[in-house]
């Protein structure tokens, strides 16, 4: 069966098509016939060489499709189920125990971009009903991480104010859920065309960020001086500080991206005048993907999805990541 690896320390010139036979599930396993995944910053530095294998890998940490064999044992998934997997397959509930990427698909372990996989059946979770594999791909990465930076971390209610930061995958789904969630949302761009389209998803309020750098005093102005209660940060060094000024007194900002850098100044006076709690997320456990796929049955939401491309060209959609037209998600068809 046909799959996609990137050789050791990745680059685009790395990356070569080859063959990854799936085995029979033995107890506790099924076997998956994937049919789509969906790209994430992480992918990307994993693909481009930023944070390239140290060995030969097939990458990608998302994958959905359907159940085309079960192992002896499993109870949860039959033939037929359509399934999308988990960024921490050994993560299945309760605290963060895991560090760095040595257990994730696509990064220390072999991911999805393949046409079939066999993997422990906790390494899946249902899809929701109603949803094509294309869009359940969008679930594993940027999914759950706005799920969980929202419900699990942030506790978010109705009538609190989210900002969330422009319109990749995780923002867009922070958005809807926060809406889901009856939350008030604040949405920043620096185009006025993406912004119209966040307005069309609910966005209650709208910042162009490259027409006003201040944008933290603009959230200050447009809550009445009381601050947002959440803020979804996936610019980094360069939009910390802002987030930090956006928040009300004892905000929770919950710390994603790494868009602008990996290292910069931290403006710890204003951290501690406003007692902000900042919360690293990285993605979530198995439990909460499953929580967050019992919310989308209940709602009936759908991601937003940008552009198709098929497997043999996952150079040609990484590089439109790059190029930041997109809107949503891109996809990977297989």
């Amino acid at each position: 069966m046909k799959a996609i690896y990137v050789q050791i320390g990745g680059g685009y010139d790395k990356v070569v098509v080859g063959e990854a036979p799936a085995a029979a599930p033995q107890a506790g396993e099924i076997t998956v016939r994937l049919r789509a995944s969906s790209l994430n910053y992480h992918d990307f530095a994993v693909v481009s060489g930023m944070w390239g294998p140290s060995e030969l890998r097939i990458p990608m940490a998302d994958g959905a499709g359907e159940v085309v064999a079960v192992g002896e044992g499993v109870s949860e998934f039959a033939v037929g189920d359509s399934v999308v997997s988990t960024f921490f397959p050994e993560w299945l509930d309760g605290r963060p125990n895991v560090v760095g990427f040595a257990t994730v698909p696509g990064d220390g372990l072999d991911g999805y971009a393949r046409e079939v996989v066999t993997a422990r059946a906790t390494s899946f979770t249902r899809a929701p009903k109603g949803w094509s594999h294309a869009e359940a791909a969008t679930l594993t990465t940027a999914g759950l991480t706005a799920w969980r930076a929202l419900v699990d971390d942030g506790r978010v209610t109705a009538g609190d104010t989210v900002l969330v930061q422009g319109t990749g995958g995780v923002s867009i789904f922070a958005l809807q859920f926060a809406k889901m969630l009856g939350a008030t949302v604040i949405a920043t761009s620096s185009s006025d065309a993406k912004l119209e389209r966040l307005k069309a998803l609910g966005a209650d309020h709208l910042i162009n960020y490259r027409q006003d750098p201040a944008w933290g005093e603009t959230v200050q102005k447009l809550t009445a001086g009381r601050g947002v209660d959440h803020v979804i940060e996936v610019g980094g060094p360069a939009t910390l500080e802002q987030s930090m000024i956006a928040a009300r007194v004892g905000g929770h900002i919950s710390v994603i991206g790494i868009l602008t850098g990996v290292a910069g100044e931290f403006p710890i006076v204003t951290a501690l005048v406003k007692q902000l709690r900042l919360q690293g997320v990285l993605v979530g456990n198995r439990r909460q993907q499953q929580d967050m796929v019992r919310a989308i049955d209940a709602n009936g939401m759908h991601p937003v999805l940008d552009k198709h491309f098929a497997l043999d060209a996952i150079v040609d959609a990484f590089r439109y990541q790059e190029s930041n037209q997109h809107f949503g998600k891109i996809i990977l068809d297989i």
